[in-house]
């Protein structure tokens, strides 16, 4: 009796040993993938508009130091730097004032913006100046050179998916891109002007084949 006592003795105890250690296995692999899913949910922060794309922080780094890339290439008049950061597709606008015009935008592809920095002799109607009504007609180069005038944001406030309150003129970007992500560039004017001098310079980009590219430039200022 004896013998068989402890056989079952032993077959009760290895019974217990493993079901312990699979429900110990089971708990192991549940917190594993609790823990899993509450990284994945974790909310990236909002900006407040639900109409403005929310990226993560490492996205908003890597789009910061892509756009300020851009808007150093300017400042220095290395126009051409910036042909493959322009959408393949959609190419990039040109918009004089934070009020975007689709219809009457110059919008060139990432081809045509080249050949009009070497065409340097070709002038484009980019729009009517604010306060006069003249025409603003200017080649490529000078445009990116005097009106967008990228040296001046090379200390600027830089917001991402955000806005600076401004001028009045209305700011319709988000209803012209409302799935783009818009870096916001933003110099302060100065003081012997008394601020008025502000300008701003909003660089929007759209994602195409997992890249982002650059889609519109466009400037603010203040009007009357």
């Amino acid at each position: 009796m004896m013998p068989s006592t402890r056989f079952n003795m032993s077959q009760s105890y290895l019974y217990k040993l493993s079901t312990a250690a699979g429900f110990a296995s089971m708990l192991a692999i549940t917190g594993c993938q609790s823990s899993a899913e509450s990284s994945a949910s974790t909310p990236n922060q909002s900006t407040g508009n639900s109409s403005i794309p929310v990226v993560s922080d490492m996205s908003q780094q890597t789009l910061k130091q892509q756009a300020m890339r851009i808007q150093r290439a300017l400042a220095n008049n290395d126009f051409s730097r910036i042909t493959n950061d322009i959408h393949p597709t959609r190419g990039v606008r040109f918009s004089m004032y934070a009020y975007v015009r689709p219809d009457k935008d110059k919008v060139f592809s990432r081809e045509q913006y080249a050949q009009y920095l070497q065409q340097s002799k070709i002038r484009f109607t980019w729009g009517e100046k604010d306060g006069t009504g003249d025409l603003l007609i200017t080649p490529l180069p000078t445009y990116l050179q005097t009106w967008v005038d990228a040296k001046k944001f090379n200390n600027a406030h830089i917001k991402i998916n955000e806005f600076e309150s401004r001028g009045n003129m209305i700011n319709n970007i988000k209803d012209i891109y409302p799935k783009s992500d818009v870096v916001d560039f933003y110099y302060k004017g100065t003081a012997k002007y008394d601020g008025m001098d502000w300008r701003g310079m909003r660089l929007v980009f759209d994602d195409y084949q997992g890249k982002r590219y650059l889609v519109a430039i466009i400037n603010d200022q203040w009007t009357v």
